[in-house]
């Protein structure tokens, strides 16, 4: 049986020269700060952490 690459560590080369993804800047993944105003008119902030849409989530650009 052959090991996995994951077993190994070794790595796939050509991911060397992909492009990164310039919206998450190939974190893979968009923090987004919000703000609300709350009953007692005091503003509560927070960041959403959500997968890259236009990566998938890998941080790098699809080749083609």
């Amino acid at each position: 049986m052959a090991a996995s690459i994951q077993d190994t560590g070794a790595f796939d080369a050509t991911t060397l020269n992909q492009k990164l993804c310039p919206d998450c800047i190939g974190r893979g993944e968009l923090h987004i700060d919000s703000e609300n105003i709350n009953e007692n008119f005091e503003v509560e902030k927070q960041t959403v952490i959500t997968p890259c849409p236009l990566c998938g989530g890998t941080g790098f650009l699809k080749a083609g």
